[in-house]
């Protein structure tokens, strides 16, 4: 496992140990790992809801072809 150095400023750092306190996480750094994992999901969904906005081909492919 790879160890990262973030600084933090101070009401970030009060948040991550307040997760901490509050039984989220049993450490800081879990409740980092745990924080970055739910970005991660976050930027998945958002991907996918992005996608779905795309519009759709459907149809012939030749005729299509010829529309563009």
């Amino acid at each position: 496992m790879t160890t990262i150095s973030v600084p933090l400023p101070a009401d970030l750092l009060l948040a991550l140990e307040a997760l901490v306190q509050q039984g989220v996480a049993p450490n800081k750094a879990e409740a980092m790992r745990l924080a970055l994992k739910k970005y991660v999901e976050d930027q998945a969904v958002e991907a996918v809801l992005r996608a779905e906005q795309e519009p759709s081909l459907t149809g012939d492919l030749e005729e299509l072809m010829q529309k563009i």
